[in-house]
């Protein structure tokens, strides 16, 4: 997983808004959700309350109520913002590679495509990525509301690679592929997460951190577990 990520424009934290001269109407959202990702990655959603962002934004509570509403429509702009270029990265790689590879897709070549964009953004993205991916993971494993915040914001994308999947799987059920799916989505989530539990877990032999290095066993792994559990060949 070696390409570079486009870069973005003021990813991460940016300057806190203070009295007087204050930043654009745009400036001030993207800071209010800047400051919301940080608090929910770390927090959860019910750990965190609107008048903590507002502080942490450097605004009124007022202001972070007239852009997004209630908590919930907070939680979700900021879920949308960062999904959106996931997903569209992910749907465009592996479209572009199956358009290259033709006949010659593989399990491998569409899971490192899909896989890529968010690997990328997470390496190389700010502290912004990496606080959206704590907070994916926390969501995919949230009972209450997680399941569906996931499949609003994330299944038109997998569905596009559970077809292409077919195409190289031709003999897998439908259940055998979304069984796979699920146990690569957690890893996938868990392995962004970068809790740490894999370096204690290794004695400092594995780093969570090398996000390249996860990469590349997750394409593998995940590779040979669909062939696995759907019957088929699909190899590289």
């Amino acid at each position: 997983m070696s390409e570079a990520a486009p870069k973005t424009v003021r990813r991460g934290r940016p300057p806190k808004v203070r009295d007087g001269a204050g930043p654009a109407p745009v400036e001030t959202r993207e800071s209010i959700l800047d400051a919301a990702e940080d608090l929910f990655s770390k927090h959860g959603f019910y750990g965190v309350t609107i008048r903590e962002v507002a502080r942490e934004a450097g605004v009124d509570t007022a202001l972070v109520h007239y852009y997004f509403g209630a908590k919930r429509g907070l939680f979700d702009a900021v879920f949308l913002r960062r999904a959106e270029i996931w997903n569209n990265e992910r749907v465009a790689a592996i479209d572009r590679y199956a358009r290259e590879a033709g006949t010659a897709m593989t399990v491998e070549g569409l899971l490192e495509a899909f896989l890529r964009p968010p690997f990328e953004w997470s390496l190389k993205g700010g502290p912004g990525w990496k606080h959206y991916a704590a907070l994916v993971a926390q969501t995919n494993a949230q009972p209450v509301f997680g399941g569906e915040i996931m499949a609003r914001y994330f299944d038109p994308a997998i569905r596009r690679l559970i077809e292409l999947l077919r195409r190289v799987l031709p003999e897998a059920r439908d259940e055998d592929l979304y069984w796979a799916w699920h146990n690569l989505s957690g890893a996938l989530t868990l392995t962004l997460g970068e809790t740490g539990r894999l370096d204690r877990l290794s004695g400092g032999l594995c780093r969570s951190g090398d996000l390249d290095t996860a990469g590349d066993y997750m394409v593998r792994f995940a590779a040979a577990g669909f062939r696995a559990v759907c019957g088929g060949r699909g190899a590289a």
